[in-house]
């Protein structure tokens, strides 16, 4: 485990997110992010957070359908030795690679539901309302459900934990009736997790899919704690994507992220995904957590995403409006797409190719959050979009984010369609910048960039313009910007 405060911000640091949803089921992935380590080293990405690791209800899962998390591509279960990504050696060896290039590896680690079972079981349950979880729509009676799990490929090893019925608070199928919709399970101290530790929609947004697991049970608690204690030795990561928090317990999760930092490090690094476009939802959560772990920023995400669909219409000076990068950057971890967001998956929210130079622009200059760049964003989508990514521009930009994006920024928001900001750069990277984009027709904005600039020419390093700029005696200038479009303005080398 690096110890170099996780590839974070403060260092301008940059996380990839090296996976998609449509990702061949080749068992190749972990190769090529072990060949790739040093190529992302050499671009200026300080950590990579890769896709769930553990055997999944079959080869082709993608991560998200949990069946064994002891088993990271080491047993023959779910027809499979190894995962989509290949086997546990493998990983192991990409993680390795990537270390020995100073890049910090974030795990994707799926807490809310197990499928994928080896045996049924009969258990009292009560039919609820998928619009309101609270409300039962018809008699407790006894269902018959897949929630036996005592993976027989693995046969005890790392763990003999087998789980049951009551390890879990819902199910989705009864095998006795054919019954499709959502069941709590009923018995001594089950039911939902409490209103004010998930999220309220629905009614309790505790059940999502699979069977559920139950973060009120001891046994499923101190489990889980072996568990998480036994993958960060094993794997040797540096830090963990927590996937759907928002569905899970937040009083277990923090004394899990408790119990993970008082055994390992202060450091070891922790993103939330609670997946609302509503910044209070995600204010709450973090003061809850005592503001110890990032976030995913979903509402800017949203916003990007609206952006590029709407084109001149839509008003960049509220681009930031009820974002964590606006509220609370400290905790906010900035992204264009990720795997959920792409074309085809429930959460779609697709950025538009035109934008994400401009989005990526944004995230990657700006002293605001912690921007992870989207695998297929830099490498081209598989499946059936058809876009090979902005290889080229994110290139130009992370150069930028490491040489020139530092010290204090100023915003320019004061025209709809065109915005900008400038860095001022620090002692260590004295050069700064000037960022300006247009939604709109070709635009300029004069922008400081401070005084001791005065006399040096600039240029843009995107090319999107060829002029050459004069920064005036007061650290003045106006800069330039094609239609539909970024520029990055930096003073011209000697």
């Amino acid at each position: 485990m690096l110890q170099v405060n996780g590839g974070r911000k403060n260092m301008n640091g940059t996380m990839m997110q090296y996976f998609e949803w449509d990702l061949p089921n080749d068992g190749k992935h972990w190769q090529r992010l072990k060949e790739d380590a040093e190529h992302l080293k050499e671009i200026g990405i300080t950590s990579v957070w890769i896709p769930p690791c553990y055997k999944g209800v079959g080869q082709e899962d993608v991560g998200y359908g949990v069946y064994d998390m002891y088993d990271l591509g080491e047993f023959d279960q779910k027809g499979t030795v190894r995962t989509k990504y290949g086997t546990k050696k493998e990983l192991l060896e990409a993680i390795e690679a990537l270390h020995k290039q100073g890049i910090h590896v974030y795990a994707d680690v799926v807490l809310n539901h197990k499928g994928g079972a080896d045996e049924t079981e009969t258990f009292e349950a009560t039919p609820v309302n998928e619009d309101n979880r609270h409300e039962a729509i018809g008699e407790t009676r006894e269902i018959e459900a897949w929630t036996y799990f005592n993976f027989p490929g693995r046969n005890g090893e790392y763990s003999d934990f087998e789980w049951h019925w009551y390890h879990f608070s819902g199910v989705s199928d009864d095998e006795k009736t054919g019954d499709h919709g959502i069941f709590r399970i009923e018995g001594e101290d089950k039911g939902w997790a409490p209103d004010e530790h998930v999220s309220t929609e629905y009614g309790n947004f505790d059940y999502l899919m699979f069977a559920d697991i139950d973060y009120s049970h001891p046994e499923v608690i101190e489990e889980t704690k072996k568990w998480i204690h036994w993958f960060i030795e094993e794997t040797n990561i540096d830090g963990i994507r927590l996937d759907a928090v928002k569905h899970i317990d937040s009083a277990f999760m923090k004394d899990l992220i408790e119990d993970v930092r008082e055994t390992y490090d202060d450091d070891f690094f922790f993103v939330a995904e609670y997946w609302h476009q509503r910044y209070k939802f995600l204010e709450d959560y973090l003061e809850e957590h005592e503001y110890a772990l990032s976030m995913m920023d979903v509402r800017f995400h949203y916003a990007l995403h609206e952006a590029s669909k709407q084109h001149n219409e839509f008003d960049l000076r509220r681009l930031i409006d009820g974002t964590l990068y606006k509220s609370n950057a400290e905790q906010a971890v900035t992204f264009v797409e990720n795997h959920d967001s792409q074309p085809g998956q429930s959460l779609e929210s697709y950025v538009e190719p035109w934008f994400k130079p401009l989005a990526y622009g944004f995230i990657l200059l700006s002293s605001y959050g912690y921007p992870c760049v989207f695998y297929s964003d830099y490498y081209g989508y598989s499946g059936e979009i058809e876009y090979e990514g902005c290889r080229k521009e994110i290139d130009i930009l992370l150069h930028a984010r490491e040489e020139y994006a530092y010290g204090e920024q100023s915003n320019y928001l004061d025209h709809d369609n065109c915005i900008g900001f400038t860095r001022t750069g620090d002692d260590e990277h004295p050069e700064g910048c000037a960022v300006i984009m247009s939604n709109g027709e070709e635009g300029y904005k004069e922008m400081y960039v401070g005084d001791l600039h005065a006399g040096d020419v600039y240029i843009d390093l995107l090319k999107n313009r060829e002029e050459e700029i004069t920064i005036d005696d007061e650290g003045k200038a106006t800069f330039l910007v094609n239609a539909e479009s970024l520029s990055v303005w930096v003073r011209k080398p000697e």
